[in-house]
């Protein structure tokens, strides 16, 4: 299994912490994070499908990736990367489009971090959201997101 645990916590109320312990290393997580081709298996919270995802990272480069639910209705968020430091942190500014929400646009901060036994300490920062339903509200997808992630991990990691 690659999730070896699950705490989340809120700094702040217009801020989302959650941090996850992957069981596979920073170079790993760092490269399905980053790249199309496998983020296009496994973006989107539990029970999406991802439409797609097109980037341009770099720091000043943007994204835009789609999702689809179990009913069909797709949803399309965006952002322009801001800061990446290989293998270590990623910032980047989140926002999602057509009026799917009116929280407008956060930033996101990811870090890698290298753990004694190999694995990957990982951490997810968003910020800033007018109020604690509106930071609560998005605690779900992320988490699916990273569940997602982390069952994406462990069939990468055998091959």
């Amino acid at each position: 299994m690659t999730l070896a645990s699950e705490p989340t916590s809120v700094l702040q109320d217009n801020e989302l912490l959650i941090q996850r312990t992957f069981d596979a290393p920073p170079e790993l997580v760092f490269r399905v994070w980053t790249r199309p081709e496998h983020l296009a298996r496994w973006w989107g919270p539990k029970d999406f499908t991802p439409v797609a995802f097109e980037q341009d990272f770099r720091p000043g480069g943007a994204y835009r990736a789609g999702i689809r639910a179990p009913s069909g209705s797709e949803t399309w968020m965006a952002g322009v990367y801001r800061e990446i430091v290989p293998e270590r942190r990623i910032v980047m500014t989140f926002q999602w489009e057509g009026g799917a929400s009116d929280l407008g646009e956060s930033l996101i901060t990811v870090t890698f971090e290298a753990t004694p036994t190999g694995g990957t300490a990982f951490s997810f920062h968003q910020a800033p959201f007018p109020t604690v339903e509106s930071r609560d509200s998005p605690l779900g997808g992320w988490s699916g997101l990273l569940d997602n992630l982390a069952t994406y991990l462990a069939t990468v990691a055998r091959s």
